[in-house]
């Protein structure tokens, strides 16, 4: 399949950690895993979009802007700066060697 990345990726506040949604396959993941007993008419025409948009017919981009909506609809938008950074080792070396 081919990726759909956004320009930018959004991020989502998880119970124990922050999740990257950064393409149309992210979001189809995030939409599969949603509980069914909160599956509205938000819900619904955000999954018809992304379905109108794999198939080259709705723009990528206002599938990123509905699910940045969506997501702080359900306050589930992370601050960018709110995630941390990992720092990168001075060496790379593997252990052992």
């Amino acid at each position: 399949m081919v990726q759909h990345l956004f320009d930018s990726p959004l991020f989502l506040r998880r119970r124990h950690y922050i999740q990257e949604l950064a393409s149309l396959e992210d979001v189809f993941d995030f939409l599969d895993d949603w509980p069914e007993g909160e599956r509205d008419a938000t819900y619904e025409v955000l999954e018809k979009a992304c379905r109108l948009a794999a198939q080259g017919i709705f723009p990528l981009s206002a599938i990123r802007e509905n699910i940045r909506r969506f997501l702080i609809k359900r306050r589930m938008l992370a601050n960018v700066e709110e995630i941390p950074l990992v720092a990168k080792r001075p060496s790379d070396r593997n252990v052992g060697s």
